[in-house]
């Protein structure tokens, strides 16, 4: 759980976060990490910032039209610290159970067929989450230290408070937001 006062990031993968950035989709796909408390995926905030990651990203796992994109380690540089560029807010947490659902998602996200069938089949039991988020950038990104509780395979973590209310901006507008949200929701209504 993250202490109350606390900013709450979800990490995701830099590419992932670069497309949420650049409205190229609006989703990602949770399962939970290796370290959850919970041992699977909750959501434990309804807004929170992005915290960009790199470990587990590989080109190979990435749509080709986005895996030059990836970048497998930490820019020079920055592994002493991270740079927080997008908040977002929760809208719909969808809960995917079968592969045939999970093909319907395919036009929306940047991952390769075989990761989204491995995040599906992961823990076979527990249902793969689809977050829909409306995502916002900060007008400034702001960097922090990089801790040693933000490693390991864990999804949610606490960030400074300075980060709060740090000003920022729609990555869609509401018609475009709304729009592509009703995409996905009437791709996964299709029988």
């Amino acid at each position: 759980m993250i202490p109350q006062g606390q900013a709450v990031g979800l990490k995701e993968w830099a590419v992932a976060v670069e497309a949420l950035k650049q409205g190229k989709q609006i989703l990602i796909m949770r399962k939970g990490g290796i370290r959850e408390e919970t041992r699977d995926f909750q959501v434990e905030s309804e807004s929170f910032y992005l915290y960009p990651t790199y470990e587990h990203q590989r080109k190979e796992l990435i749509k080709p039209e986005f895996a030059e994109r990836v970048d497998d380690r930490a820019p020079e540089g920055r592994s002493e610290q991270a740079e927080i560029g997008c908040y977002a807010e929760l809208v719909e947490d969808i809960l995917i159970e079968t592969e045939e659902q999970l093909a319907k998602l395919k036009p929306f996200h940047i991952w390769t067929d075989r990761l989204a069938e491995e995040r599906l089949k992961w823990k076979r039991t527990k249902p793969l989450h689809v977050m829909l988020l409306r995502v916002y950038v900060l007008d400034e990104p702001v960097r922090i230290p990089v801790l040693d509780e933000y490693n390991g395979c864990k999804s949610w973590i606490a960030l400074p408070e300075s980060l709060h209310g740090a000003p920022r901006r729609p990555v869609l507008t509401d018609e475009a937001f709304g729009m592509e949200a009703n995409r996905i929701r009437e791709a996964l209504a299709q029988k």
